[in-house]
């Protein structure tokens, strides 16, 4: 089994808690955190040739990644 980089847990380890609590709580979170892991998922496949992708849509792919990381984390920092 490979490793996936950028999983949500790893990019804010200190927020475990806190990204549990939202995904039962909070539907937007719930769907923000799922749609970054599909992504994330895609992301690392065509990374790794997998599932190869021109340079234009890996660079389309990253952005929105970083994107619903970004929205992530000021629902995160809005819960603290």
């Amino acid at each position: 089994m490979s490793h996936t980089p950028h999983e949500l847990l790893e990019e804010f380890p200190n927020q475990v808690e806190a990204m549990q609590q939202l995904k039962a709580s909070d539907a937007h979170f719930a769907k923000l955190y799922d749609e970054y892991h599909a992504l994330n998922r895609a992301v690392h496949r065509a990374e790794t040739d997998v599932e190869p992708t021109d340079d234009l849509n890996m660079a389309q792919m990253r952005k929105e990644r970083l994107a619903l990381k970004d929205q992530i984390a000021n629902l995160l920092a809005n819960a603290a």
